[in-house]
């Protein structure tokens, strides 16, 4: 296992954490859709600047989820914490968001080295959760480059957020908007 690289502690984690998804749930530009439901994906590894995969610190995959899972509660969207490759990138969810937009659950419960430290945090935070393949999400959060984007609707338009750095991890965002079409005639408004 890769030695962990840095003082971090969990508060300022939360906290960081916590305006990401502030920022970018409330991050206002024309043709955006609203966010109802967020996607998070996110590597402790890469938080406590290790290489992702290697170096899980479950405590800081936590405190990111619980700061992110108390600002989807506090502003009304819903999230889906993405699993890691040994889960096919499946998603925790809670049990009424999987009814509210028509996703099967599957049967799997994730754990740090088989679904990782954020989507395991999801798991132990979420009032009921249950694991689905796949979400169309209006907004994404990636922590640590964990490739979030086969959950996002199309068109998916990247977000500069004040943050770059979750812990040591780059955070990459994205919001989407509907599709233009058309051509020279259209209009968009």
């Amino acid at each position: 296992m890769e030695e962990r690289r840095t003082n971090l502690t969990t508060e300022p984690i939360f906290e960081q954490a916590a305006a990401l998804a502030r920022e970018l749930a409330e991050k206002d530009e024309r043709n955006f859709r609203p966010v109802k439901l967020m996607v998070v994906g996110m590597s402790s590894s890469e938080i406590v600047g290790g290489t992702i995969g290697h170096a899980s610190a479950f405590e800081y995959g936590e405190a990111a989820i619980r700061g992110i899972l108390s600002v989807a509660r506090e502003l009304g969207f819903d999230v889906a914490v993405q699993c890691c490759e040994h889960l096919n990138r499946a998603l925790v969810v809670e049990e009424t968001v999987a009814e509210k937009y028509g996703l099967e659950a599957v049967c799997v419960v994730p754990q740090v080295k088989a679904g990782g430290s954020a989507a395991t945090a999801a798991w132990k935070h979420m009032n009921r959760p249950v694991v689905v393949e796949a979400v169309r999400a209006d907004a994404g959060l990636d922590v640590g480059q964990t490739l979030v984007g086969m959950h996002l609707r199309p068109v998916a338009v990247p977000v500069r957020l004040a943050q770059s750095r979750l812990g040591e991890a780059i955070v990459t965002a994205a919001r989407t908007r509907p599709k233009l079409i058309g051509g020279e005639r259209a209009k968009y408004e």
